[in-house]
C-alpha cells in the first residue's frame, strides 16, 4: 500500500481523477505496488455517468499509474466520448506496460460467479435476440471455445448458429 502522505503531496491533496478534496483514499493498482489517490465517488462503481468526464483530463496526467487507471476505467464506459478519449491517449512505455498488465488481470465470471477462461464452453441461460443477425439464441444453447474480451469482464465472444456474437457473461453458465 502506498503512503497516503506521498500521494497527497503528488496530487496536491485532491483526487487524481476529478480534483475533489474530501474523503480521499489510496487505490492500489492490482498486482503492482503503485497507487492512485481517489475520492469516494471515483472509487465507487456507481458514480453518475457525467462524473466520468473527469477522465478526459486524468488521461493526460504525467503519472503512469494515473494514466493506466484512467485508461482502464475509460474501457469500462460504453459512451463514444470515452472510447475516443481512450483511443487518443498517448502513454509513456511505463504507463502502457501498467495498462497492459491491468488488462490481463480482468476476470470474466459467469452468472454463478465461476471464473471463465479462454476456450471454455458455456451454456446460455436465457433466450437472447441477436441484433443484426435476425435470430434468437435459445436458452440451453452451448457456446464452445469462447473468447474473452480483454477490456471488459462482462463480455465474451462465441459462435452461435455460425455467427460470431458478443454475449454478456450474466447470461451464461460454465459447462
Amino acid at each position: 500500500m502506498a503512503d497516503i502522505d506521498i500521494l497527497k503531496a503528488r496530487s496536491g491533496g485532491v483526487c487524481e481523477f476529478c480534483g475533489a478534496a474530501p474523503d480521499l483514499a489510496a487505490v492500489t493498482l492490482t498486482g503492482t505496488e503503485q497507487a492512485v489517490l481517489l475520492c469516494a465517488t471515483c472509487r465507487s462503481d456507481d458514480a453518475p455517468p457525467a462524473h466520468w468526464r473527469c477522465l478526459e483530463g486524468a488521461a493526460w496526467s504525467p503519472e503512469p499509474a494515473v494514466q493506466a487507471m484512467a485508461w482502464r476505467r475509460l474501457g469500462a464506459i460504453t459512451e463514444a466520448w470515452a472510447t475516443q478519449t481512450r483511443d487518443t491517449m498517448m502513454m509513456e512505455p511505463e504507463a502502457q506496460a501498467l495498462a497492459d498488465a491491468l488488462s490481463l488481470m480482468v476476470e470474466h465470471r459467469d452468472s454463478n460467479g465461476v471464473v471463465l477462461a479462454q476456450g471454455d464452453t458455456v451454456v446460455l441461460i436465457k433466450d437472447l435476440p441477436v441484433k443484426g443477425a435476425g435470430f434468437t439464441a435459445k436458452r440451453g444453447t452451448p457456446v464452445r471455445s469462447i473468447s474473452l474480451v480483454a477490456d471488459n469482464p462482462d463480455h465474451i465472444e462465441g459462435r452461435v448458429e455460425g455467427q460470431r456474437i458478443v454475449i454478456l457473461t450474466k447470461f451464461v453458465k460454465k459447462r
